[in-house]
């Protein structure tokens, strides 16, 4: 058990690192109010899991402790809907209603045909 809570916290600082590092690209490049490094971390992080997930279903393609680390370690802290929640949260408190909704539906659209397509270029 402190095995893989371990393993799942090593996961966790690499995917925290790698979100932050990705944010913080973005938004050296991009200068808007629109959230994009949060919408990429996410859709990416998605894609990933959707590879863990069809190479989960491979026998011995992944031990369980790679699962682990990728799913819930590395995918979970590397995406975060508490970071999109704040984000849509400014977007609402400064009217860019057009770009809430349009962050929405990307977010959510694009999080799960990323997953799908993780998976099936997985199989």
């Amino acid at each position: 058990m402190l095995v893989k809570v371990l393993i799942i916290g090593l996961g966790g600082f690499a995917g925290s690192i790698s979100r932050y590092l990705m944010y913080h690209a973005f938004d050296r490049h991009v200068q808007s109010f629109f959230p994009y490094g949060t919408l990429t971390v996410n859709v990416l992080g998605s894609l990933l899991l959707g590879v863990v997930f069809g190479l989960m279903q491979r026998q011995n393609v992944l031990s369980e402790e790679w699962r682990i680390f990728l799913a819930i370690g590395f995918c979970g802290s590397f995406t975060t809907f508490s970071t999109f929640a704040y984000e849509n949260m400014v977007l609402i408190r400064e009217n860019h209603l057009f770009s809430l909704a349009l962050y929405v539906s990307l977010s959510l659209a694009l999080a799960v045909m990323a997953t799908y397509a993780g998976y099936i270029l997985s199989k």
